[in-house]
């Protein structure tokens, strides 16, 4: 099927281009979210009279994206979940709750322009971009983890997996202070059985 785009569509083409893409592809996507029409006489003779319009609105959103963008940009996001000790969720982070931590903390963001190739099963620091505009991009960071502790912690550059190696070494610095402190309280038994075994100690009487 041909249609005309009525804006950039990533790996598509640009405004006023007229394009062949795969029916399913124009009815379920680009056709009912306005991003292109049917190649008709009847729609490039409207798209021809109203691209002024279309471009100066593009230009306007475009302008809104962007100044969205520059706050955005290198934002985290911290999502609590469940997860077990080897740091996999029970259950996932998708781009709803994405978009809704981001909306939380005062971005209109839609689950729409959130770009996840895979929905995110692990506690970590894992970047994601934000189509904001066709021509608009932003980077953000979400920040999954059990509490807010952690994702403190993970936000200081430290993984799951460095926060395990850490208490385990510091548990078995633990125990091998409880098996010096036993030791050293054993010797110290042993020295005064010594002592007591060997009796009082006998002065010399002075016949002078």
């Amino acid at each position: 099927m041909e249609v005309v785009l009525l804006e950039r569509v990533a790996k598509l083409g640009q405004m006023g281009d007229v394009v062949s893409v795969k029916q399913g592809y124009a009815r379920n996507f680009l056709l009912p979210q306005g991003k292109a029409l049917r190649a008709t006489k009847t729609n490039l003779a409207r798209f021809e009279t109203e691209r002024a319009q279309l471009e100066a609105r593009n230009l306007e959103t475009r302008k809104e994206a962007e100044a969205l963008a520059a706050r955005l940009n290198g934002q985290q996001f911290v999502v609590i979940r469940s997860a077990s000790d080897s740091g996999a969720l029970y259950g996932s982070v998708t781009p709803r709750d994405i978009a809704d931590v981001a909306t939380e903390a005062g971005f209109n963001i839609d689950k729409g322009q959130i770009r996840l190739d895979h929905p995110v099963k692990e506690l970590g620091l894992q970047d994601v971009d934000v189509v904001l505009h066709p021509e608009v991009e932003a980077q953000i960071a979400i920040n999954v983890a059990r509490s807010q502790e952690e994702a403190a912690v993970q936000a200081s550059g430290k993984s799951i997996q460095d926060l395990r190696a850490e208490e385990e070494a510091e548990a078995e610095f633990d125990i091998a202070e409880l098996f010096e402190d036993v030791g050293a309280a054993a010797m110290d038994v042993d020295e005064q059985d010594e002592d007591a075994d060997q009796g009082p100690v006998e002065v010399p009487e002075d016949r002078g």
